[in-house]
């Protein structure tokens, strides 16, 4: 069976009308070095049937966090997402462009991004927020940027607990610009160390809870912060423990961001995701991406319109508070149905049950001997230590369980270190198998 729709005709006329006599003549630009002769070694062609039966088979292959135990965590987390989040998300009321250019025509799209706004500054404890962003890595350094642009400084101190791939992220965002980044280390507690504040620094990011699953007191470094005219950044990876820490704003940080994947953003190999971004009304103009206001018609009804919308389509490129083209809309209308549906009671009850979890797991993997190398609190995640742990847990059958992160692929340093998460998708009885194969 052929996939191709154009027979050998429909190729000859389409030559025939753009002048060339054979399709090897499209490919006159590459070069003759880059041009494979051979023949592609490809099988025989199947019908849909067969062909979808084949690639039931390659998938069944793979490990998923649907047919496995898995205790993965590190800035991406298995949770439950109801059938209300596929049902509402997939109407036909919301199909339209994935990122809102036109805006005002699609008022159901805009009311959906509004509603994800206001969600984000109920659970952060800021003002206002913009449309999304890519992810939590792109929101991290997009907030640096605002407080590079807000302060006029070139500084930015950097917590060690920031997500590796968020800092990186961050550091490449930089670089261009010829902003300086300081770290701030990690102590023996797992939270990060505040140090003297350089008065050339434009602000503090932080990550809470931070990548190791530590929780940090934001309000020392809000206040060192305050006092240099420095701006405190707050990043989150895990969303769902801001239904029982602190907020962010709360404890004075002036931007919080991150990644909403948590609330009914299903795992797919890193994305799409959705990242968040919430600040102080004072800095609102200094926003990147877009903001959707509440305004009212012609007829005076409620209406929603895209404002503040400085980006590099609209004004000069180097004026522009973000050349990000899109927020994940998509995404957003999800995060905004998943949490709608959870509640303000719903959410508590679910973040508690992770703590449960990550409790009952600590306590079991100390009980078969292993470490637990920081003493500050956790949510629903946590670094586990101990002699020939990590070739103990790649001996694991990953169809069996995936039994967490090894910190040596973030830092060799870190040898015989897991980063282990729990969540209401893992049982008691995964959890005590866990400490079974972990055990010395």
């Amino acid at each position: 069976m052929s996939y191709t729709p154009h027979t050998p005709d429909d190729i000859a006329r389409m030559l025939g009308r753009i002048g060339v006599s054979s399709v090897g003549d499209l490919f006159d630009s590459v070069p003759e070095s880059l041009r494979s002769r051979g023949e592609l070694k490809l099988a025989r062609p199947l019908a849909e049937q067969a062909l979808l039966g084949y690639l039931g088979e390659l998938a069944g292959r793979n490990a998923s966090c649907e047919r496995t135990a898995s205790f993965l965590g590190g800035g991406a987390y298995h949770h439950f997402i109801p059938a209300t989040v596929d049902a509402l998300a997939s109407r036909g009321e919301f199909l339209t462009a994935y990122t809102p250019y036109q805006a005002e025509v699609s008022q159901g799209t805009l009311q959906a991004i509004f509603e994800f706004q206001t969600l984000m500054c109920q659970l952060t404890g800021l003002e206002v927020a913009n449309a999304s962003l890519y992810d939590g890595a792109s929101a991290t350094a997009e907030s640096a940027l605002l407080a590079l642009r807000t302060t006029k400084r070139r500084r930015v101190l950097l917590g060690a607990g920031v997500h590796p791939h968020y800092a990186q992220v961050l550091r490449t965002y930089l670089e261009g610009i010829g902003a300086e980044i300081q770290e701030l280390p990690i102590g023996p507690d797992g939270r990060t160390e505040l140090a003297e504040v350089p008065a050339d620094t434009a602000c503090i990011v932080l990550q809470q809870p931070n990548f190791f699953g530590c929780v940090e007191q934001l309000a020392p470094f809000a206040r060192a912060a305050q006092a240099a005219g420095a701006l405190l950044v707050s990043t989150t990876a895990e969303p769902l423990a801001l239904a029982l820490v602190q907020p962010p704003g709360a404890e004075g940080a002036d931007v919080a961001c991150g990644e909403a994947q948590s609330f009914g953003v299903p795992l797919s190999f890193g994305g799409p995701y959705a990242g968040f971004l919430t600040t102080r009304q004072k800095f609102v103009r200094q926003l990147p991406g877009r903001l959707i206001g509440e305004s009212v018609d012609s007829q005076g009804e409620r209406a929603f319109v895209m404002t503040l919308t400085t980006r590099e389509q609209h004004i000069r490129r180097e004026k522009a508070t973000s050349n990000i083209c899109t927020n994940q809309g998509l995404m957003a209308l999800r995060v905004t149905i998943w949490l709608a549906l959870h509640g303000k009671q719903g959410l508590r009850e679910l973040a508690e049950s992770n703590l449960a979890l990550a409790h009952y797991a600590r306590a079991k993997l100390r009980e078969v001997g292993l470490e637990l190398p920081y003493s500050a609190p956790v949510f629903n995640e946590f670094v586990v230590a101990g002699r020939g742990l990590t070739a103990r847990a790649a001996k694991v059958d990953p169809t069996e369980m995936l039994p967490g992160l090894s910190l040596e692929r973030i830092d060799p340093r870190r040898r015989d270190q897991l980063l282990i998460c729990t969540t209401e998708m893992n049982t008691r009885a995964e959890i005590d198998r866990l400490a079974e194969v972990l055990a010395p």
